[in-house]
């Protein structure tokens, strides 16, 4: 077994990206829209069984090669042997997590075959990253976080439609906790700003709103104010402000 290769050596970190998504396609294909026939070519009775994918985005559950060292680096040898020992999905799940290492491993031995230094090596990978594994699919952490990062998205149009302050400072400060940054300087220059309502300083780890009219801070909780109701805010005006406004 040559893993579909059929004596095609990919040169360029294109052509073997191109490589890399035929086989990945064709492995996907087997665990999840063609799952059932997957599931019986893998009988534990047979002997050990490989799942391969081509770069024609097809998939071969079959023996290992014989020659040794075999053309191009091996799936992960008896996939069939545990498939009655687990329940399916964690068995599904177990091998889509080497094919992964699979996928890796013939896309990297191209690499190594034809020369490619670290910054052909660094662009395959990014390349290969911004994909989804197999395993991801599979388990259906891919969809999740495809869902994940469109909230995400969504939340941040919003964001950026409003004018209120409290939103852009609420954006940043997500952002340094999404990248697992402390932003010294930002503790610095908020360090003096005592809060409107009962006069504590700033903490990073409370939720703060400014006034757009008297440019005040206060603690969200000190003008009952939330960040998810923040985010519904065009222009915050402290108690203070919005008593004077109704005065006659």
């Amino acid at each position: 077994m040559d893993g579909g290769g059929g004596g095609y050596n990919p040169r360029t970190v294109e052509e073997v990206f191109r490589d890399f998504k035929g086989r990945r396609a064709g492995m996907i294909k087997a665990l999840t829209k063609e799952v059932e026939v997957f599931y019986q070519l893998c009988d534990p009775e047979k002997e050990n069984l490989c799942l391969y994918g081509f770069p024609n985005e097809q998939w071969e559950v079959n023996l290992p090669a014989e020659e040794v060292p075999p053309e191009l680096p091996e799936p992960a040898l008896g996939i069939n042997f545990a498939r009655d020992g687990m329940q399916e999905k964690d068995w599904l799940a177990l091998v889509a997590v080497h094919s992964d290492a699979w996928l890796f491993a013939v896309a990297f031995y191209f690499g190594a075959r034809f020369g490619f230094d670290k910054a052909d090596r660094k662009r395959l990978f990014g390349m290969i990253n911004d994909l989804p594994t197999i395993f991801e699919v599979v388990t259906g952490a891919a969809k999740k976080e495809l869902q994940e990062k469109s909230s995400a998205s969504n939340h941040s149009s919003s964001k950026s439609k409003s004018n209120s302050k409290p939103s852009k400072y609420s954006e940043v400060q997500e952002k340094d906790e999404d990248e697992g940054l402390v932003d010294e300087e930002e503790d610095e220059d908020h360090g003096e700003t005592l809060c409107g309502a009962c006069g504590e300083h700033y903490t990073s780890d409370q939720f703060w709103i400014c006034c757009d009219v008297c440019e005040r801070w206060f603690h969200g909780k000190c003008v009952k104010i939330t960040p998810a109701r923040a985010e519904h805010i065009k222009q915050y005006k402290c108690p203070s402000c919005s008593n004077k406004r109704s005065r006659p």
